[in-house]
C-alpha cells in the first residue's frame, strides 16, 4: 500500500510538473505526450523525490508525502481552472464577460459535418460483398457477441453476465 501511494505520489508530481511546464510553454509546443529518455524520467522522479522530501533526511514520510500530494493537486487545479478560462475567453466573441448561448454553440456550429462514408460499415457487416448489408448480416455480429457473454449459454445475459461483459479487458 505505501509503495503503491509513494508511486502514485511520483507520478502525480511528475505528471504536475509536465502540466506546469505545458501551461508556461509556448503556444508552438507540441501538444500531447512527447517521447522522453528513461534518464529524463528518472531525472525527475529525483526531482520530485527531492521536493517531497521536506526535512532532506533521504526518506519522504507520510507528513510530507500527503503535503507533495496536496501541492501537486493544487498545480492541477490551477492549470485546469487556467485552461477553462481561456476556453472562456475564447468562446466569449464580445468580451462581454458573459456567454450567450449563441457564443457557447458558435464553435459547433462553424464546425463542418464530415461526409458521410459507409465504407467502414460494408467491410464490417457485409459478409457476401454484395455492396448492401442484409438483416442477418447486421445481427451476427451483435448474435456472437451475446453468445460469448452468456457464458452458460441459457440465452439469457444474467447481470454478472453483463457486469462481466462491462469489464475492461487486459
Amino acid at each position: 500500500m505505501t509503495h503503491r501511494l509513494f508511486l502514485t505520489l511520483m507520478l502525480s508530481m511528475t505528471a504536475g510538473t509536465a502540466l506546469a511546464q505545458a501551461a508556461a510553454a509556448p503556444k508552438t509546443a507540441p501538444a500531447g505526450p512527447q517521447p522522453i529518455a528513461k534518464t529524463a524520467f528518472m531525472q525527475r522522479v529525483d526531482r520530485d523525490f527531492v521536493a517531497a522530501d521536506a526535512n532532506k533526511d533521504g526518506f519522504a514520510d507520510r507528513a510530507e508525502l500527503e503535503a507533495a500530494e496536496a501541492r501537486a493537486l493544487a498545480a492541477r487545479k490551477a492549470a485546469l481552472l487556467r485552461q477553462r478560462e481561456g476556453a472562456f475567453r475564447q468562446l466569449d466573441a464580445n468580451k462581454d464577460g458573459n456567454l450567450t448561448l449563441t457564443e457557447f454553440n458558435a464553435a459547433v456550429v462553424a464546425a463542418p459535418i464530415r461526409k458521410a462514408d459507409a465504407t467502414p460499415m460494408l467491410n464490417r457487416f457485409d459478409t457476401n460483398k454484395d455492396g448492401k448489408v442484409s438483416l442477418a448480416e447486421n445481427r451476427a455480429p451483435a448474435i456472437a457477441q451475446f453468445d460469448r457473454a452468456d457464458t452458460n449459454k441459457d440465452g439469457t445475459l444474467s447481470i454478472e453476465e453483463q457486469r462481466a461483459r462491462a469489464q475492461p479487458r487486459r
